[in-house]
């Protein structure tokens, strides 16, 4: 099976520049399924931290890059929207936020923020024992005491012991980013939910600053008002370096 990825055919949300050259790096099977972006594309063509996929083994031989939390020593382990990405001994910290468009760039956060992250729960389950499992927007599981989250909610995971710090219901008056769609990376509160009969999408209003939109709510994640702040300094994306 090839590891590269031809540039023209690679998810929209993928921060690659698609004409500079023919294949970029394949992502490994793991967490966000088709949209996650291989970590070595960060390293290389978003923060230039790396020229080659050699060095990027190297950097992540040496436990030098977390993500959420945990060392990673694959560098084709995809990435993808609201990891968090750290390099301890540069004091440098970094959220996955989609940027304008839904596509996919850094956003520059505190020691302090970098030790949770955000997830929106997709499905809802009982467990032996009467726990509940939540599983999030990249395939994860969480494992909660209490039955008080729903689908379509977010929740603040700490990356240690994995614990809920906070939960932010999917509801009007909600904060929210699109993270998909004609309105990827735009911020606003959602002004209603308009239920659809049958097996369609629902549909959401949302309020910004400028004016609003409307899209479908499997595009909306509920957010917490630090980010607004944070995704001012966001990193654009840019590509082109060799693959090999």
């Amino acid at each position: 099976m090839t590891k590269h990825q031809k540039r023209l055919s690679v998810p929209k949300s993928w921060p690659v520049e698609r004409k500079t050259e023919t294949f970029t790096v394949k992502a490994d099977a793991g967490p966000h399924g088709e949209d996650g972006v291989p970590l070595v594309v960060l390293l290389r063509d978003v923060l230039g931290y790396v020229d080659s996929r050699k060095e990027a083994r190297y950097a992540l031989s040496e436990d030098a890059i977390l993500i959420n939390g945990d060392p990673i020593n694959d560098e084709q382990r995809p990435i993808g929207m609201f990891d968090i990405v750290a390099f301890p001994a540069r004091a440098e910290y970094y959220r996955v936020f989609p940027d304008e468009g839904g596509r996919l760039a850094l956003t520059e956060i505190d020691e302090e923020s970098a030790q949770s992250r955000l997830g929106k729960i997709v499905n809802k389950q009982q467990v032996t024992g009467g726990d509940t499992q939540l599983t999030l927007h990249d395939g994860t599981n969480v494992i909660v005491d209490n039955d008080e989250y729903t689908p379509k909610d977010s929740i603040v995971v700490d990356n240690e012991d994995k614990s809920v710090v906070a939960h932010f219901p999917y509801e009007e008056g909600a904060l929210v980013t699109a993270v998909r769609g004609n309105h990827g990376g735009k911020v606003g509160e959602i002004d209603a939910i308009d239920v659809t009969p049958g097996s369609g999408s629902n549909s959401v209003g949302v309020s910004t600053d400028d004016d609003g939109f409307e899209t479908v709510e499997e595009y909306v994640v509920v957010i917490d008002e630090n980010f607004t702040s944070d995704a001012e300094a966001s990193e654009t994306a840019s590509g082109g370096a060799d693959d090999e």
